[in-house]
């Protein structure tokens, strides 16, 4: 059967593939012809991530038929192979940004200034496209944007609702007055916590060396450590960009944290789930553990259609106000493309709704564009199975009024590798936050300054 080019065109939707085709037929005229201009995307990620990229290309390179974008995925350590592309001048048009590195790399000139180009887009430069003042808290250096956050993840309670239940204990939510006081988070944490024989801490007899039921996980890195911080009235990071972890607020916050692992023994210590050899999801579906502190991300695999039991979602507590970190990668075009307008165009899409649908959908990401926190952008991405009735307040309520977006300055790295980690193990382990953070944010802060002057 022959068809003409019209007919075909009709057929076809006037695609890109199906204008090859008729090139190669010769039935396409010089007029239609169209260069294609290749970019690349680098970034890391799993299987979600991996599908989810190649998801928003298929979609991307159909409407915008003059670029063909490539995905560089590399699983594993990815940041380093940037950093080592940026060095020999062969790095990607494009590629996901690091929050730890963001500020290095834009003040170094590895990325490409975009402020003007998001200002006067007429969709992202539109007034409250993004959630404010976080976005731009996290994107601005020197009042200038280098990227855009790729989403938001932040850290919640993922609970077991049928050890609540049994215990007729109502478990916390997101709004205001569902969220928990300190003291009575503690009290809480000592109701689910039982040693083999049932005795709980504060019992007569109650063996902290047997306990066969724990109240809480709270993991022993920055940012749960950092959300402490700012619970309690401290910071993580101060205006000024250097570690604000030496503060009376700071201190008290993180010295609660560990207190729970060794003074109240409501929380595991790492050995303990190791010895177990379960992580925080199968304690949490075994009945081991009532609540495990976690970031958003989780719900990809901690969600009620994975789990066998019930589970639901709430704010942590509050010690003088409720917080939560917000950070993610960003979406960047490097200096070095030689098709910025290309390039811009690609990251540009992935600041739309479609992409962050894909991953939101599947528990993995928390939207930053207002749009999809309203009630008919809700919509878009909450999936029964996956999140929890009440997750969408943690989106539309809690995180625009407590979350604390940190910008993470030059020397971070470094800073956090010498000093601030070796500090949080050294909490982990049971020393006091008195003791050990006022040498460590001396010494992390030092690396801070002077990475600031080298610029």
């Amino acid at each position: 059967m022959s068809i003409s080019r019209r007919e075909f065109l009709k057929l076809t939707g006037g695609s890109a593939t199906a204008a090859a085709m008729l090139a190669q037929l010769g039935y396409l005229p010089p007029a239609l012809a169209q260069d294609v201009t290749k970019i690349t995307f680098g970034g890391w990620g799993g299987v979600a991530e991996d599908e989810g990229v190649k998801a928003a290309i298929e979609v991307f390179e159909a409407e915008n038929e003059d670029i063909d974008v490539e995905w560089l995925h590399n699983p594993g350590d990815y940041m380093q192979v940037l950093l080592s592309s940026l060095a020999a001048g062969t790095a990607p048009d494009t590629g996901f940004v690091a929050s730890d590195s963001y500020e290095t790399l834009a003040v170094g000139g590895a990325l490409m200034d975009i402020t003007d180009l998001v200002k006067n887009d007429p969709l992202l430069g539109q007034p409250g496209y993004f959630l404010e003042p976080q976005e731009a808290n996290r994107c601005e250096v020197n009042g200038r944007w280098f990227g855009i956050g790729s989403t938001w993840v932040a850290h919640h309670f993922y609970y077991n609702a049928e050890m609540f239940e049994a215990e007729g204990i109502t478990p916390p939510g997101f709004q205001d007055d569902e969220i928990w006081e300190w003291d009575e988070f503690l009290e809480i944490c000592k109701a689910f916590t039982k040693d083999s024989a049932g005795r709980h801490p504060g019992d007569a007899g109650f063996d902290s060396d047997d306990i066969v039921q724990w109240g809480v996980d709270w993991p022993f890195w920055w940012m749960p450590l950092g959300l402490a911080a700012h619970a309690n009235g401290g910071e993580f990071l101060t205006e000024d960009g250097l570690i604000g972890l030496d503060s009376p607020e700071a201190m008290e916050g993180l010295q609660r944290i560990t207190d729970l692992v060794h003074e109240h023994h409501v929380a595991p210590r790492g050995a303990s789930l190791a010895s177990l050899g379960m992580n925080n999801t199968q304690m949490v579906d075994s009945n081991r553990l009532a609540m495990a502190v976690d970031g958003s991300w989780a719900l990809a695999w901690m969600n009620p259609s994975l789990m066998n039991v019930a589970m639901g979602a709430g704010a942590l507590p509050k010690m003088q106000k409720p917080a939560s970190i917000m950070q993610a990668h960003f979406h960047s075009v490097f200096s070095s493309s030689e098709n910025p307008e290309e390039a811009w165009r690609w990251v540009r899409f992935l600041a739309t709704p479609f992409y962050q649908e894909h991953f939101c959908k599947i528990g993995l990401w928390i939207p930053n564009q207002t749009s999809m926190l309203t009630e008919e952008g809700l919509k878009g991405w909450i999936r029964e199975g996956i999140h929890p009735p009440n997750y969408s307040q943690f989106a539309t309520d809690y995180l625009p009024e407590h979350g604390v977006a940190v910008a993470i300055p030059p020397g971070y790295i470094e800073a956090a590798n010498d000093y601030i980690n070796p500090a949080f193990e050294a909490l982990a382990n049971g020393e006091r936050a008195e003791d050990i953070m006022p040498d460590a944010v001396r010494g992390a802060n030092e690396v801070l300054t002077a990475a600031k002057e080298d610029m």
